[in-house]
């Protein structure tokens, strides 16, 4: 999903892979249990924000584009397509033949429904954005169709790696009150079976999936709200996938059974983990506040005590070795001396139990986070410990992951959060820091604004040149490390484990998931029986 996420455990996003057309092999069958911490809350991707809910909609849906094994963008839905030199131009030409699941063809049209529902307003998609830059889309034929853009804009390609909804559905329907949600008619790889709320989702391979039926007939994801849970149902053989916590990964996943059972994958995640600052709240308000609570933070501490090593320190939004990842700035280092002096300067002072306190209030807030994580938990816990030390009170709390986004996170119902980013392959962040995008559901929660941010956002996005958008991205996160409406705190390796009997599984710089669709079990290895 090219799309922003909040993720409830770093599970990755399975762009799909395409390939030629095959027939039923010998090596066709099986089921693929994944191990998922939070449940999906809405198949409509353009509604959702959690990784739960796109990480099923990835497998239903197509788009025109998505990105390939080296994160270049290629066709998917679309038989070709090209830009103009200028960058104002998109034109698009859709394979003939892709068949919804119940039988009608997908056109362009459909194209074209799914851009207007996103951008009409009553939709209050947190991803209109996107599409809001287009001037104008016009219908070629059945088929292809055009987009341009009154000027360059940097994320107009990856704008078409979202999903295509059907309009011969969708059309007419309140899709903020539907069915489509729960019962979606895709026209993807595979297909919705069974949804059992709270417990698990089933996908089955689709026949019609115009890039030939997956090898693995069925997908469930198994929605088990608890890392330790989890990880004894991977040791009774109970699941397929999981994403390891570094303690597993390091000291629970050796010996002859895992060396047997599972394969262990180990690479820079393309997220990172913060701290969230509800900036409406009295004290986050200022950011002398902000700063000095970041300044208690040792995010060593937190990489070798949270991560034991498996991740690196952060300061912004962007992955270490990237072209937009600022070449000099550096995650700030722990500072209790200088963190007390903000506080002094913000009108804090030790009352007689030693907490600080301005005005008669004690300097004291609730961190909040996902249920069953038990990384971010110990995460609020350090930090916890390490605000004690300065006076201030932490206190934490956990709610289930649909309700912490549906009732906390998206109506700013919270004082501080930790949460965590995907970090998508075009710098471009507008969604998450553009005052535009600071009211109810969308996706900067936190309600920063800076006219400074609002101005480099709009200029870079609009920019065609990588240096002048780097120098941009640059002065970007400078600002961010000054005002600390998040505690960027570290990037995360991903762990994943992967039952042994799975194959066709190449570990690329997207990861071990991109070509999903040609994973297989050899016949004498399958070892579900389906229902």
């Amino acid at each position: 999903m090219l799309i922003k996420r909040l993720l409830p455990l770093l599970f990755l996003a399975i762009p799909i892979f395409a390939r030629p057309a095959l027939c039923e092999t010998s090596d066709d069958g099986d089921r693929i249990i994944f191990g998922s911490i939070g449940e999906a809350s809405n198949l409509i991707s353009y509604l959702s924000t959690d990784s739960a809910s796109h990480e099923v909609a990835d497998l239903l849906f197509v788009a025109p584009l998505r990105y390939n094994a080296n994160l270049e963008p290629e066709p998917w839905a679309a038989e070709s397509w090209s830009m103009a030199p200028d960058g104002k131009k998109l034109v698009f030409t859709l394979k003939k033949g892709i068949l919804w699941q119940d039988g009608e063809e997908l056109t362009a049209e459909d194209v074209e429904f799914t851009y207007r529902l996103v951008t009409d307003p009553t939709t209050g998609s947190p991803y209109a954005e996107d599409f809001s830059r287009v001037k104008e889309f016009r219908l070629l034929d059945r088929y292809s169709f055009e987009v341009t853009y009154d000027e360059f804009f940097a994320r107009a390609v990856a704008s078409w790696m979202s999903p295509i909804l059907p309009k011969h559905i969708l059309a007419g329907q309140n899709i903020r009150n539907t069915s489509f949600s729960r019962n979606p008619v895709g026209a993807g790889p595979y297909r919705l079976k069974a949804w059992e709320a709270g417990s698990r989702i089933i996908l089955e391979a689709s026949p019609t999936y115009f890039g030939g039926k997956p090898h693995i007939s069925e997908v469930v994801y198994r929605i088990i709200p608890d890392d330790a849970t989890m990880f004894m149902e991977a040791r009774s053989r109970k699941l397929d996938v999981m994403n390891l916590n570094p303690l597993q990964y390091l000291r629970q996943t050796s010996g002859p059974f895992w060396e047997r059972e599972y394969r262990k994958y180990r690479y820079l995640a393309s997220v990172y983990i913060f701290l969230g600052f509800n900036l409406e709240h009295p004290f986050f308000s200022d950011a002398r506040v902000r700063r000095a609570i970041s300044l208690a933070i040792d995010r060593e501490a937190l990489v070798s005590g949270v991560l034991l090593g498996q991740g690196v320190a952060a300061f912004g939004p962007y992955k270490p070795g990237t072209w937009a990842y600022h070449p000099r700035l550096a995650p700030i280092r722990q500072d209790w001396e200088a963190a007390k002096k903000l506080l002094g300067e913000a009108g804090f002072q030790q009352g007689a139990d030693g907490l600080l306190q301005k005005d008669g209030r004690k300097l004291a807030f609730t961190i909040l986070t996902n249920q069953g994580n038990e990384q971010r938990i110990l995460t609020a816990t350090l930090i916890q410990s390490q605000l004690a030390r300065i006076g201030v009170e932490a206190k934490i709390r956990t709610v289930e992951w649909a309700a912490f986004i549906r009732e906390f996170v998206h109506k700013g119902r919270f004082d501080a959060v930790i949460l965590g980013w995907t970090i998508t392959q075009d710098p471009d962040i507008f969604q998450i820091w553009h005052s535009s995008q600071a009211h109810d559901g969308g996706l900067n929660f936190t309600r920063y604004r800076n006219p400074e941010v609002d101005g480099i956002l709009e200029q870079a996005r609009a920019n065609p040149d990588q240096q002048a958008r780097q120098k941009l991205y640059w002065r970007l996160q400078e600002i961010l490390a000054a005002d600390q409406p998040y505690c960027f705190l570290f990037v995360p390796y991903a762990l994943p484990i992967v039952q042994s009997r799975f194959r066709g599984i190449k570990p690329a710089l997207a990861g071990i998931m991109y070509n999903f669709e040609d994973w297989y079990v050899p016949k004498a290895l399958q070892n579900h029986v389906l229902e």
